[in-house]
């Protein structure tokens, strides 16, 4: 048995009762921005200055496009990482970035958890590069936990209960739909950025995700979900429809648009956004019977789900690649992860004593979809990094753009032992920069 580190479940106030979905760190007065990306301190971390993303061969992409949108699982396209894949890892990194560096996290702003830029300006405005792609409709997130009456008084950035959470971006451009092999729909969402927010995730124990009967897996159990995530999801008030509805609403419309053909859906996002994103995209196949292929690309989530949300998900066809750093602690919550064929625990009695009260705290957790597994260690320059960098978007860029294989995590490190092989063959000294 493997157990991976648990949750703390904290229900702050009063929360509503379990959300439902249907067919149809600590918060401080100065929220953290995960990102810690400036375009001028910053330039060695900027799309616009091209120190990561170099396109990849065209021809190579637009021919297998649906193998890099993982219809195979990434078979042989993981270890040794393959290039066009890094690129396009990196490409989809840059519509979060986007995310991160539109939203507005200055907590004594009367627009604190809104976007500081119009629809249309968003991605120009946010300093990446040109992408191709249109912005069709911004995102909001409300949080679902019940809150005093006295708090409606308090500052912005502990009463502030929807937020803008990302965006919807259709790719327009001609020469890089070409260039695709079709034409993409991104789904971008940032990650924790507010008070309440943080306070969604830390209720940390699983709920059902729906009631139906296709839900139930052989063994009798059902899809559940982290309750936080499911309550940022499916929540919504007077003034602010759902996060569900509106990704429903614009999904809709795409299909409506464009869905006679060539088209791919990605789903993105970094942290509590890599949640958000696996939630869209189940939520998308299980309402859309005519969905194109969804694709998930997370950077550094938490778990999301059990093992019967791991089947639903694969068995309607959604594709996860999951980005994560193993120094990275936000990776290991929340609750556990137990596979039952690995007795690494030998005390007699103890394996299923802490099994069943793992399950009966609702816990038990299942890793989704495939890994790319990466390490700051393997860095030099960012093994001397803290805990807070290890989650940083900008430390996942940095490794997936330098990552080369397990036998060989850091590319500066390949170039050191292919040097080293060639001069033992020739005998001659090779200098690789």
């Amino acid at each position: 048995m493997t157990l991976a580190a648990i949750a703390v479940n904290f229900n702050p106030f009063t929360s509503p009762a379990s959300p439902k979905l249907t067919q149809s760190s600590t918060p401080s007065s100065t929220t953290i921005n995960p990102l810690k990306i400036n375009t001028h301190e910053n330039p060695q971390f900027s799309w616009k200055h091209g120190s990561f993303l170099t396109h990849s061969n065209s021809d190579k992409l637009a021919k297998n496009w649906m193998e890099y949108q993982g219809i195979n699982n990434w078979e042989g396209l993981l270890d040794p990482l393959d290039d066009t894949l890094r690129s396009e890892i990196l490409r989809y990194g840059q519509f979060v970035e986007a995310a991160y560096r539109s939203f507005d996290f200055d907590t004594s702003s009367p627009t604190f958890g809104s976007c500081k830029f119009s629809k249309n300006s968003l991605l120009t405005r946010s300093c990446i590069r040109e992408t191709g792609y249109k912005p069709i409709k911004n995102l909001r997130a409300t949080c679902g936990i019940q809150l005093p009456g006295w708090i409606d008084g308090g500052p912005s950035w502990v009463s502030t209960q929807s937020s803008w959470v990302g965006y919807v971006a259709v790719c327009q451009d001609k020469e890089e739909i070409a260039r695709l092999g079709r034409r993409d729909v991104v789904v971008a969402f940032r990650g924790t950025a507010t008070c309440l927010e943080w306070l969604e995730n830390l209720r940390a124990t699983l709920t059902s995700l729906l009631d139906d009967v296709p839900n139930v897996d052989s063994n009798g159990g059902g899809a559940m979900v982290e309750s936080g995530f499911l309550s940022l999801y499916t929540s919504g008030n007077a003034s602010c429809p759902s996060l569900q509805s509106m990704v429903r609403e614009e999904i809709g419309r795409v299909l409506e648009a464009y869905g006679d053909e060539p088209l791919s859906l990605t789903i993105t996002g970094h942290s509590l956004g890599a949640a958000l994103a696996t939630l869209a995209a189940y939520d998308i196949n299980s309402n859309f019977g005519d969905a194109p292929p969804v694709t998930v690309i997370s950077f550094g989530g938490p778990r999301v789900g059990n093992q019967s949300f791991r089947c639903q998900l694969e068995k309607r066809g959604t594709k996860i690649l999951r980005i994560v750093n193993s120094d990275d602690l936000i990776t290991k919550v929340p609750g556990f992860v137990i596979e039952n064929n690995d007795m690494a625990v030998n005390v007699a009695g103890l394996t299923s004593w802490v099994q069943k009260r793992v399950e009966e705290a609702q816990l038990v957790y299942a890793d989704l979809g495939q890994e790319l597994r990466l390490s700051s260690k393997e860095c030099p320059h960012l093994s001397k990094g803290g805990v807070a960098s290890c989650h940083e978007l900008s430390t996942y860029l940095e490794l997936v753009n330098g990552f080369v294989g397990s036998n060989c995590p850091v590319r500066a490190t390949a170039k050191r032992v292919l040097g080293e092989h060639h001069r033992k063959k020739t005998g001659t000294f090779v200098v690789c920069r």
